[in-house]
């Protein structure tokens, strides 16, 4: 499968994710968003990481790195945290407006 497919796909699914963070209210949905952003990177990073090594494999002398696999670990990682501490923000947010709306964060000042 050629490159440009997987960067065609990958900015459609980093689109679909800001115009849901622009236009969406709910706090778990914006949330939902960054990660398919996230995961259109993650994408890109896992197939130039595949092109690189096809054109590796074709030297002689060049060893085969996988950066790209290993930077979208590091990013799952990342993520994963971050889904962690939101989902506390969002649960702190709900317990005290009940509502998810991020309209209702000023309410959080006092």
């Amino acid at each position: 499968m050629e490159i440009q497919w997987y960067i065609y796909l990958a900015a459609a699914l980093f689109s679909i994710g800001v115009i849901g963070v622009l236009t969406r209210r709910n706090a778990i949905i914006i949330f939902m968003c960054i990660e398919l952003m996230l995961n259109s990177a993650n994408l890109l990073l896992v197939a130039f990481s595949k092109m690189h090594a096809a054109a590796a494999i074709g030297k002689a002398t060049a060893t085969v790195v996988s950066d790209g696999q290993i930077f979208v670990f590091f990013i799952m990682v990342v993520a994963a945290a971050e889904v962690a501490v939101g989902l506390a923000i969002i649960v702190m947010m709900y317990r005290n407006v009940h509502s998810v709306d991020v309209n209702f964060l000023n309410r959080l000042k006092n």
